[in-house]
C-alpha cells in the first residue's frame, strides 16, 4: 500500500469509533489518507483525532467557515486511488443509490473517478430489511465493492449480521485490492453454482442441500479481479449483481446443461461448482401425487454429466475446474475424477471436515491439478477460499 492515496469517508454510525485504528493501520502501511466526515459522524469520533492520525486536514463541509475556503469535491473525487466509505450507514447508502448530495461526502462520491469500496454497518433488523438488500444490489450493480459486515454483538444488544468489518479486515481487503488489481481482466469465466431440483410432481423434487454460496463467492472474486462472468445458478437464495455479470437462473440439470452449452465454447475458464443431482425421476406427474398407499416407487434415470460434457468439449486454450465433495477416500476419488473428466484442476472438500460442505459460510479445501501438483488449505470463509482458488488459477499453466 506504499504511496497509495486513500480517501476515507466516515458516516454517522457508532462503528465510526473504530476508524481511528483503521487510519493508523493505513498510515503504518505507507498509504496517504485524507478523511471526509458527515456531520453525524462527528458525534462518534472527533475530526481532531482523524486529522492527527492522518496528518491531513479533515473535510467536514463544502467550505471552511473560518478561512472561507471551498472544499472542492470534484478535485477530491479525482485525488485518490480508492475511495473507502466506512462505516456506511443505511441512510448514507440510500443517498448513494439515489444520487443525493446533501453533504460533501456524497457530493465527492458522485464525483469520484476511482474505485469505490464500502463497509456497511447497521443494526440487524436494518441490515436484513428488504430495502437494504435492494440498495446493496444497486451499489454492486454500479461497480461499488462491498466489504460484508460480520455477525456479532451489535450496539442494540442484538446479535447477528450488521457489525462493520474490523479495521484489520478492511486494511487487509485494501491491501489485497492493490496487490491483485485486475489480474483476470479480459477473461471470460463460466461458473455453475447451487443445486439442481429434479421434479417428482407439481410440488415435490429430488435435490440436495447445496446453497450456492461457494459459486457466488467465486463469481464475486472473478468480477472484482476484472473478469466477465457467466453464472449459471440453480435454485438458491444467493444473489450476485455486477455490470460484468451475466446471470442465468436454472432449476434442473438439463436446464443447466443447456445454458452451459450456450457459452462454454467462448469461455476461457470454467469453474463447475454446482452440486448437480445425479438422477431424476423418469416421469414427472402433472399433478400432486396423492398419498394412496403405504409405498411409493419412483423410477430414476441418470442426469446428464455436465462436467464430463465440458471436459469432452474442452479446447487446449481453456482451463476447466471441477469440484469434488467426498465422504470417503477423498483424495483418491478427487484425483480419479480429475483424470476421468479431463479436468485441469479439481477442488476437494470433505463432509468429514467440520465447517465445510453445504450451507456453511466456511470451507476447507485441497486443490489438485493435472501436473500432479497439490495444495492444502485451512478452514476459512468461502470468500477467502474463492480468493485462494483464483490465486491458484492465476499461476496455473
Amino acid at each position: 500500500m506504499q504511496t497509495k492515496r486513500i480517501l476515507l469517508g466516515i458516516t454517522g454510525g457508532i462503528a465510526a469509533y473504530k476508524i481511528a485504528s483503521l487510519v493508523r493501520l493505513l498510515i503504518k502501511s505507507g498509504a496517504e489518507v485524507r478523511c471526509i466526515m458527515t456531520p453525524a459522524s462527528c458525534d462518534f469520533i472527533t475530526p481532531l483525532t482523524l486529522a492527527t492520525l492522518s496528518k491531513n486536514e479533515v473535510i467536514q463541509d463544502f467550505w471552511d467557515e473560518g478561512t472561507g475556503e471551498w472544499a472542492n469535491h470534484v478535485e477530491l473525487g479525482m485525488w485518490p486511488d480508492v475511495f473507502l466509505i466506512a462505516p456506511l450507514t443505511a441512510s448514507s447508502m440510500s443517498k448513494m443509490v439515489h444520487g443525493q448530495s446533501d453533504n460533501v461526502l456524497m457530493a465527492t462520491y458522485l464525483s469520484a473517478k476511482c474505485p469505490v469500496i464500502v463497509a456497511p454497518a447497521m443494526d440487524l433488523d436494518m441490515y436484513k430489511h428488504p430495502m437494504t438488500s435492494e440498495n446493496l444490489k444497486a451499489l454492486s450493480a454500479h461497480g461499488v465493492d462491498i466489504i460484508p459486515p460480520n455477525s456479532g454483538e451489535l450496539a442494540s444488544g442484538l446479535v447477528g449480521e450488521g457489525r462493520m468489518a474490523e479495521p484489520e479486515e478492511i486494511h487487509d481487503y485494501l491491501n489485497d485490492f492493490f496487490l491483485k488489481g485486475k489480474d483476470f481482466a479480459g477473461k471470460k469465466v463460466l461458473i455453475t453454482a447451487g443445486p439442481t431440483h429434479e421434479a417428482i410432481d407439481a410440488v415435490r423434487f429430488i435435490g440436495n442441500h447445496s446453497s450456492g454460496k461457494m459459486g457466488v463467492a467465486l463469481a464475486n472474486s472473478f468480477l472484482k479481479r476484472g473478469a466477465k462472468v457467466t453464472l449459471v445458478l440453480g435454485p438458491s437464495k444467493e444473489h450476485c449483481v455486477h455490470p460484468n455479470l451475466t446471470l442465468k437462473r436454472v432449476v434442473s440439470a438439463e436446464e443447466m446443461l443447456e445454458k452451459v452449452q450456450e457459452v462454454w465454447k467462448s469461455s476461457d475458464i470454467g469453474v463447475f461448482s454446482a452440486a448437480v443431482a445425479d438422477y431424476r425421476p423418469k416421469e414427472k406427474a402433472d399433478q400432486k401425487i396423492k398419498k394412496k398407499s403405504e409405498d411409493l416407487t419412483l423410477e430414476l434415470v441418470k442426469n446428464p454429466d455436465i462436467l464430463n460434457w465440458a471436459g469432452d468439449n474442452k479446447s487446449v486454450h481453456q482451463v476447466l475446474v471441477g469440484f469434488a465433495l467426498e465422504t470417503e477416500n477423498e483424495r483418491a476419488n478427487a484425483k480419479g475424477k480429475l483424470e476421468k473428466k479431463n479436468l485441469d484442476v479439481i477442488v476437494l472438500n470433505s463432509l468429514n471436515d467440520s465447517g465445510a460442505g453445504f450451507a456453511h459460510n466456511t470451507n476447507k479445501i485441497a486443490i489438485f491439478d493435472k501436473h500432479n501438483n497439490s495444495m492444502d488449505f485451512e478452514l476459512t470463509t468461502k470468500k477467502v477460499v474463492a480468493e485462494n482458488i483464483l490465486d491458484y488459477l492465476k499461476n496455473f499453466k
